[in-house]
Formats: structure tokens, C-alpha cells, sequence
């Protein structure tokens, strides 16, 4: 599933901000009350301040549009080495009219491929799909199917989420069906999940490839 990227830590920021801010404030004003004066003491020698390590140096993600596709580039530069997340991602209407994302998503840090390849992670708000850590699903179209196993996660965004085992063999056949039909047909076992439009995702997996630096042409050459 998609993390949670630093958009949603920015407001996360500001009303920390405002609950550190409240206490100080009442502190200061409880200050302000009239008070007999007292001897000047001598300040107690305070120990030296102690220098803050280094915060690792981070920039903004990086968005791109493909077709339907976007895709989002992480970036933190730990001070050892350059993190990168990429993602990539494209919304869809459910067989009952439920909205969903359908999401690929790889580090630099994980194996690559051709040992490893982009986690598939599909939430939608669907409640009567089926659940669990072994749950049969087919993609797509009528010039053939690939067949997973999926494990249902937490919510993301609210929606019920399943991320498809991440078998290189069927991570790439996946894959491969993504890139060749036009529309992805999805179903967990006798549910059908939508129909999902893959245009723009070949540009957007070259992007991930070319962001995260992993070789694209055994999925789009």
C-alpha cells in the first residue's frame, strides 16, 4: 500500500505546533499577576548545550502524470546514501460503483528487479470482497489472465486494502498483463473487483524504473 507520504505530516506539523504553543501561553499569562520582589539569587551554573545530530535532508516528492497513471518520487538523504520511495498509481470505479486505487510501489533499499519487483496493492470501498491471508484473484483481459494470491492489509485512506505475494515469477506476469492490456479486468475469486484502464502505464513504470534505478525492459521495452 501506499504510505503515507509527508503531505499528510505537514498537517500533522501545524497542530502539534498549536498544542505546544497552548501551555506556554497560559504559562505567561499566570506570569503577569502582581508578585512581592525577591532577593536576586545567583543563576546555578547550567550544563552546555549539547549540538542536535544532524536531521536527515529531505526534498519534496517528485509528481508525474502518465495517461491515467501518476507517479510520486520520495527522496531522504540519510547523510550515508539517497533514500528513494517511488510509486505509482491510478484510480478506478469498483463493479458496484466503489471508488479504488490500484498502486505499484519499490524502494531503492528492497531487492530490484529481475529479483524483485514493485509491490501491487489494490484498495477499494468494498466491503464485500473477500478477505484474508490467502485470497485467490485474476487479471486481465480476453488475450489471457494471470492468476495471485493476495493477503487483505489495514485500511488505506479508509478503504479496505489486499496486496497481491510478491513471487517474482507472477510479480512479472502480472506486470506484463498490465503493460499489454488496455483495460485490467480484476476479480478476488468469484468477485469482480472493476475494471481498471492502463493507459500511461508503461510510461509510468519506465519513470519508477528510471527513478529508483532498476531495469523496465523485461515488463516495457
Amino acid at each position: 500500500m501506499m504510505r503515507p507520504f509527508r503531505f499528510a505530516d505537514l498537517g500533522a506539523v501545524g497542530a502539534l505546533a498549536a498544542l505546544i504553543a497552548g501551555p506556554f501561553a497560559g504559562n505567561a499569562l499566570a506570569q503577569t499577576a502582581p508578585a512581592q520582589a525577591a532577593p536576586a539569587q545567583p543563576a546555578p551554573a547550567q550544563p552546555a548545550p549539547q549540538p542536535e545530530p544532524a536531521a536527515p535532508a529531505q526534498t519534496a516528492p517528485k509528481l508525474e502524470t502518465f495517461g491515467r497513471w501518476s507517479t510520486l518520487v520520495d527522496e531522504v538523504d540519510t547523510g550515508e546514501d539517497l533514500r528513494k520511495t517511488c510509486a505509482a498509481s491510478t484510480a478506478f470505479i469498483g463493479a458496484g460503483g466503489e471508488s479504488g486505487v490500484l498502486t505499484l510501489i519499490i524502494t531503492n533499499g528492497d531487492a530490484l528487479p529481475p529479483d524483485a519487483y514493485p509491490s501491487v496493492t489494490i484498495a477499494v470501498d468494498n466491503k464485500a470482497l473477500p478477505a484474508g491471508k490467502s485470497v485467490a484473484a485474476t487479471f486481465g483481459d480476453d488475450k489471457g489472465r494471470v492468476t495471485a494470491k493476495l493477503h487483505s492489509d489495514g485500511a488505506v485512506n479508509g478503504r479496505l486494502s489486499w496486496t497481491v505475494d510478491n513471487q517474482s515469477k507472477t510479480s512479472l506476469a502480472l506486470l506484463r498483463a498490465m503493460r499489454r492490456a488496455s483495460v485490467l479486468d480484476v476479480s478476488f475469486g468469484d468477485a469482480p473487483v472493476g475494471s481498471i484502464s492502463m493507459d500511461g502505464f508503461t510510461k509510468a513504470y519506465r519513470s519508477l524504473g528510471a527513478s529508483c534505478g532498476f531495469p523496465t525492459a523485461d515488463v516495457a521495452p
